[in-house]
């Protein structure tokens, strides 16, 4: 199992993606940016990969880097929009008009 506290993430810019790598393989958040919003549009993970721990934590340091940026974050995957409903605290994160 991933240690939490060493999940490195990495902002391919070039790729508009947030990765991580897990010890089955990369773990990516795709990503667009428009107007000071940050658009999270896909989830790729390893085949069979299904770690939610490693996954949410993954989220939670990928919303983090949106509140350094003074981004709003609007979540176009229905497994990120669960992760919002699921964590309340990041709904003022949305912008305004936006509600799940």
């Amino acid at each position: 199992m991933e240690n939490l506290s060493t999940l490195e993430i990495k902002d391919n810019a070039f790729a508009r993606q947030f990765e991580t790598t897990v010890e089955e393989g990369l773990l990516i958040v795709e990503y667009s940016l428009q107007e000071r919003k940050i658009f999270l549009t896909k989830i790729h993970k390893p085949e069979d990969y299904n770690n939610k721990t490693v996954i949410d934590q993954f989220l939670k340091d990928i919303l983090a880097i949106a509140v350094e940026r003074k981004l709003k974050v609007v979540p176009i995957l229905p497994e990120i929009v669960t992760f919002f409903k699921k964590n309340p605290v990041y709904k003022e994160l949305l912008p305004p008009g936006i509600r799940l």
